[in-house]
């Protein structure tokens, strides 16, 4: 693996886990920060729920229930980021930035939000590999 050397104390630091817990501070914050949102109530978030098809009072209440979902799948990447769940992530993103332009708003509106779902993509790839590198030294 690739290592940076701190000069100061000579230490040896691994580069991919410095990596992957950025990302993964990066997708616990997005997810965090959205899950909060969503459980306080965003009204204008109410509209892409009815784009996706949920009626008008369902997607309001339906809300709360995604602002938990946020904040858990946020608090599972930052302590131990299931692959699965790192997959969601990037999916449930993908989706939402996905929304914005069908249901009516510039396609500026999803390519802002491209760092929403490019990082847990990233992450995605980079626990995969790391999973196929160690099954693979293990033989």
């Amino acid at each position: 693996m690739f290592k940076l050397i701190d000069n100061k104390s000579k230490t040896k630091i691994d580069f991919f886990k410095c990596v992957e817990l950025l990302l993964r501070i990066a997708v616990f914050l997005t997810f965090l920060g959205h899950g909060i949102v969503a459980l306080i109530g965003n009204q204008q978030w109410s509209i892409y729920l009815k784009t996706a098809g949920l009626p008008g009072r369902f997607a309001i209440d339906i809300m709360f229930y995604i602002g938990i979902l946020d904040v858990v799948v946020a608090t599972i990447i930052a302590f131990k980021p299931y692959k699965y769940v790192v997959l969601w992530a990037f999916i449930w993103a993908f989706s939402t930035a996905l929304i914005r332009p069908i249901s009516g708003e510039s396609i500026w509106a999803f390519v802002e939000r491209g760092s929403n779902w490019i990082v847990p993509f990233v992450l995605y790839i980079m626990i995969t590999k790391k999973e196929e590198y160690h099954k693979r030294s293990n033989l």
